[in-house]
């Protein structure tokens, strides 16, 4: 299944995404729960589809508006320099371990909404990049396991503010702009991807191609990164690993390509689908 959240007509809901239609299950809420990450926690994802949803209101999708698929999940986890072809370009060691930072729930955006350029810099870089929600408790999980506590998977566009995520060591100032990281356009549910070390991700800058790789080019896969990460804390339903980008970013150009008003960036995963931004500054 495809579930996204989004807006329509003042009411926050969620819903199935079938073509150009998305099946809203907002009437359903008491049961399945009140967002997408409440509906994960209270294990309803199986329930949802093996339920009959054809008496259920459907919306066009040209008439609704996104909402970041999770809107607040407890962690962000994001991995930096995590792709070989990265590491390479910023000429750096291969790393020992997963590289984190982390990102605030109220520093995303939704797909077909603005990433915002902030006005104390004008450095703001594209990373696309696979995004693994954790579907449940995880606590000292093995690798071998790990796929079974994953809710799913959607794109990710880790907007980076260079000058500032350089100021020290620790990147979570470039990183936690308001409305800087582009999340969805919705969730692929598990089952529908056997493995996410098999996927095509394409980054595209006003329809030029910017990044493109397979995730399997990544150092610490997805299971290495939950066990990782399960092992210094616990993860919960709705939590987010951000799985870290590929070579090509702006930063490491010549020149450095910075994103731009008017631009359009995309992130494409196979499938999953396609996350689009239009950057527009900072009021």
């Amino acid at each position: 299944m495809k579930i996204a959240s989004f807006t329509h007509q003042g009411q926050d809901s969620y819903g199935v995404v079938q073509g150009n239609q998305i099946i809203d299950l907002g009437s359903m809420k008491a049961v399945l729960g009140a967002d997408l990450k409440e509906v994960i926690a209270r294990n309803r994802l199986v329930d949802l589809a093996e339920s009959d949803l054809s008496e259920l209101p459907r919306l066009d999708i040209a008439d609704i508006t996104f909402l970041p698929v999770i809107g607040n999940p407890g962690k962000i986890l994001c991995i930096g320099i995590n792709y070989a072809t990265h590491v390479r370009e910023t000429g750096r060691d291969m790393p020992t371990y997963p590289m984190i930072f982390t990102r605030f729930a109220d520093s995303q955006t939704a797909h077909e909404q603005a990433i915002l350029r902030p006005t104390a810099s004008h450095k703001l870089d594209f990373e696309g990049e696979l995004a693994v929600v954790i579907g449940k408790t995880a606590r000292h999980v093995k690798q071998a396991e790990a796929l079974d506590f994953v809710a799913g998977y959607s794109c990710y566009n880790d907007g980076s503010v260079r000058d500032w995520q350089k100021h020290t060591i620790q990147f979570v100032p470039g990183k936690n702009f308001p409305q800087t990281g582009g999340f969805g356009p919705w969730l692929v549910t598990a089952d529908e991807i056997q493995n996410p070390q098999d996927l095509e991700l394409t980054t595209r800058l006003n329809g030029q191609v910017m990044q493109h790789t397979s995730t399997s080019d990544m150092i610490f896969d997805v299971c290495k990164l939950i066990e990782y990460c399960s092992t210094f804390t616990e993860l919960a339903p709705g939590d987010v690993i951000v799985s870290g980008t590929t070579g090509g970013v702006g930063a490491f150009r010549e020149p450095p390509v910075w994103m731009q008003p008017g631009d359009i960036v995309e992130v494409e995963i196979s499938s999953i689908g396609i996350l689009r931004n239009t950057i527009v500054d900072e009021k």
